[in-house]
């Protein structure tokens, strides 16, 4: 149903708290694969892939255009576009869930995408300070970070060209570190 793709350049230690959770939705069947559009790295996220049973390809090109033709050849009808920081709070596969079938059911699936609710890891005023000014920016602007995700189905996400505006904004946090 799913296919995860992760753009990655030398992130070995962001991944493993990215794919553990990740680990949920293999277990309930919502995903497929998971697919890392590497940018060439030199230090060990190939064998962080292999270990976490991902597909790792090296692909040319900044993050938007490796994910990009990364999605061209994924087996999933739904795509989830995480950033290699950013870890899914649990109870997401809930959630995505219900929003895929609720688009599907509406016949909204080419026409509707969600992100997650940013939020940094950390105490204190700052992150909160950066989360508000994040809201912000997409309530006006009608974009999200790459750091919230995106999920989109994708027929949307090649018919737009990766240029998904105003998506749903869902329940469920991508906790960022500080």
């Amino acid at each position: 149903m799913i296919s995860v793709l992760i753009p990655t350049q030398d992130s070995e230690r962001l991944l493993v708290p990215v794919l553990s959770a990740l680990v949920a939705g293999s277990a309930e069947g919502l995903l497929r694969e998971v697919v890392l559009a590497d940018g060439g790295s030199t230090d060990g996220t190939a064998r962080i892939a292999d270990a976490a049973g991902c597909e790792f390809r090296v692909l040319p090109g900044d993050a938007r255009e490796r994910l990009r033709t990364a999605a061209r050849n994924v087996r999933g009808s739904w795509l989830l576009l995480l950033d290699p920081a950013s870890v899914l709070e649990e109870g997401w596969t809930r959630e995505v869930a219900k929003f895929i079938e609720g688009v599907e059911r509406a016949g909204q699936a080419e026409s509707r995408a969600a992100a997650f609710r940013y939020a940094i890891d950390g105490y204190g005023i700052a992150p909160r300070l950066r989360e508000f000014a994040t809201a912000a920016r997409m309530a006006i602007s009608g974009r999200t970070r790459p750091e919230q995700g995106l999920l989109v189905s994708k027929r949307l996400y090649e018919a737009q060209g990766g240029n998904i505006r105003r998506p749903v904004v869902l329940r469920t946090r991508v906790l960022l570190p500080s």
